[in-house]
C-alpha cells in the first residue's frame, strides 16, 4: 500500500495498484463491505469483458468482510484498490478515485454502485457517449430499453415525483433517475475551474446531486443511456440510505444544490 496524505480536498487514503493504467477510462466503484455482491458485479463485468475496456479501480470505505483481499481483487481483474483512512462518506471515497483517475491521465470517469444491482454490462454505452463529446452521461432505468425490477414503491415515487424533477429543474434539461450512481464524466468536466470536486464539502451524497447539474452551468453537453437496476425479489434491499434519516439528508442535499450551495 502506498499512503497518500494531506492533499487538498481528499481525504487521506491508502492505494494499492496491482496492474499499470491500459484506458482511456476507469470505472470507480465506491463499496464498504459488500461482501458477496461486489464479487458477483466483478465477476459480471468480468465475463462481459469490462476489464478490458476501462480500468476498475475501487474505493473502498474501510471493508472489514475480506470483499478487498488483494489477491481476489487481481484475479477479478481490478486494477487498484484505494482505501479511505479520513473522515468522510460515499463523496469522500469518490474524491479519492477522482484525485487517482485524474493524477493518471484518464480521459472519462465512470462510477457505479457495488452492491450489485446495476447493470455493469453496460459500460460501452457510456464510453460511447464520452467519446462522442458528452461530458455528462446519466444511467436511467426509466429511459427506452431500460429496466426497473423490484424498485421498491417508496424509491420510485421519490425519484420520479422529487428527485428527477428538482434535478431536471436545477440542470434546465430532463433528467428520469437521477438517484442512480451509474454515470459518466470527462476529464474536462472535472478539470473545469468552474466544478472543483475535489472539496471537503462533499463528504456524503453531496457531488452525486452536484454532478448531475453543475455541467449546464459550464456550457456542456449531457444524456441519459439506458440501465437496468434490479433490487432483490426477497429480503432486505442492499442499500447504505437508511429509510428515514437518510431520505431527509437526501432531499436536503437535493435542495441545497438546486439554490448553489456547493458552486465554487
Amino acid at each position: 500500500m502506498t499512503e497518500y496524505r494531506e492533499l487538498a480536498g481528499v481525504p487521506d487514503f491508502d492505494a494499492a495498484q496491482f496492474a499499470e493504467k491500459k484506458s482511456r477510462y476507469v470505472l470507480l466503484i465506491p463499496i464498504i463491505n459488500e461482501g458477496e455482491r461486489i464479487k458477483k458485479e466483478l465477476s459480471r463485468a468480468q465475463a462481459a469483458g469490462i476489464d478490458r475496456l476501462c480500468d476498475i479501480v475501487l474505493c473502498d470505505g474501510g471493508s472489514t468482510d475480506g470483499s478487498t483481499d488483494a489477491a481476489l481483487l487481481r484475479s477479478l481483474g481490478v486494477n487498484a484498490l484505494l482505501v479511505k483512512r479520513g473522515p468522510g462518506k460515499q463523496g469522500a471515497q469518490l474524491r479519492t478515485g477522482i484525485w487517482w483517475a485524474l493524477q493518471k491521465g484518464y480521459d472519462g470517469i465512470l462510477t457505479i454502485d457495488g452492491n450489485n444491482k446495476d447493470s455493469i454490462e453496460s459500460v460501452p454505452l457510456f464510453l460511447e457517449k464520452l467519446q462522442a463529446g458528452y461530458d455528462f452521461v446519466q444511467g436511467s432505468r426509466f429511459v427506452p430499453g431500460g429496466q426497473a425490477v423490484n424498485t421498491p414503491a417508496s424509491r420510485l415515487l421519490a425519484v420520479k415525483l422529487i428527485h428527477a424533477p428538482v434535478i431536471s429543474l436545477t440542470a434546465g434539461q430532463r433528467f428520469t433517475d437521477t438517484t442512480n450512481a451509474f454515470r459518466a464524466h470527462s476529464r474536462r468536466y472535472l478539470e473545469d475551474a468552474r466544478v472543483q470536486p475535489l472539496r471537503d464539502i462533499f463528504s456524503g451524497y453531496e457531488l452525486l446531486a452536484y454532478l448531475s447539474t453543475r455541467w449546464a452551468k459550464c456550457g456542456m453537453k449531457a444524456c441519459e443511456v439506458p440501465v437496468r437496476r434490479e433490487y432483490p425479489a426477497t429480503g432486505k434491499t442492499p442499500t447504505k440510505i437508511s429509510p428515514i434519516r437518510g431520505n431527509i439528508q437526501l432531499l436536503k442535499v437535493l435542495f441545497a444544490n438546486a439554490i448553489g450551495r456547493y458552486n465554487p
